[in-house]
């Protein structure tokens, strides 16, 4: 990966990436109504992980956008929400899996979904699917109803849209194009990441 370089998760797949503090992660959506899942581990001690409901607790609402902070489970910053176009995620279901696609789907033999493709980009580090934990669901539009109910609904980004996160920790990031179709309006694409470093913004 060159500096700057704009990398394309293919559809239904995922892509793991070493971040240093103070990079910045921006993930695209390039073709409008598509998800990505992401989580994040750190990389000193991977028992430590992105925290949904330290991160929701923290914030004291639900969609997470500008200016709010991505927690650990050890209640430390894993990132800082920069930039954000779309304004509207999701932190609170788990990533899509093979059982989901059969419960929900009624597929005879469900697809690995996010949460196979996440453990499978994240298992150079050691990280198995059981590990996986609740995602960040960039661009994931999930309403709730006044009596509790929710609804996965197309999301909100149009084409081009994109959230920036600086990164406060080293970390091990993984990203998904999610697998389900109530997450992508059933028209299954690509996301784009661009990775800025620290590193090179001082030198220039």
């Amino acid at each position: 990966m060159t500096a700057g370089e704009t990398i394309r998760i293919p559809p239904c797949s995922g892509h793991a990436v070493e971040l240093d503090a103070g990079d910045e992660l921006v993930v695209i959506d390039p073709m409008g109504q598509q998800v990505s899942d992401l989580t994040a581990f750190c990389r000193e001690d991977l028992d430590e992980y992105l925290s949904s409901g330290r991160s929701i607790d923290y914030a004291s609402r639900l969609w997470l956008s500008t200016g709010d902070v991505l927690y650990s489970n050890r209640s430390r910053p894993m990132f800082t929400i920069l930039e954000d176009t779309c304004g509207r995620h999701d932190f609170t279901l788990t990533p899509c899996s093979k059982e989901m696609f059969e419960k929900l789907y009624g597929e005879a033999e469900g697809r690995p979904g996010c949460e196979g493709n996440l453990a499978r980009a994240l298992a150079p580090w050691g990280v198995s699917r059981d590990r996986v934990p609740v995602a960040f669901n960039i661009f994931m539009h999930v309403a709730v109803e006044a009596d509790g109910r929710i609804a996965v609904l197309p999301p909100l980004s149009k084409p081009g849209d994109h959230v920036r996160l600086r990164v406060e920790m080293p970390l091990v990031v993984a990203m998904t194009a999610c697998s389900a179709g109530q997450s992508n309006n059933f028209r299954y694409k690509p996301i784009d990441f661009r990775v800025e470093r620290a590193r090179d913004r001082s030198a220039g």
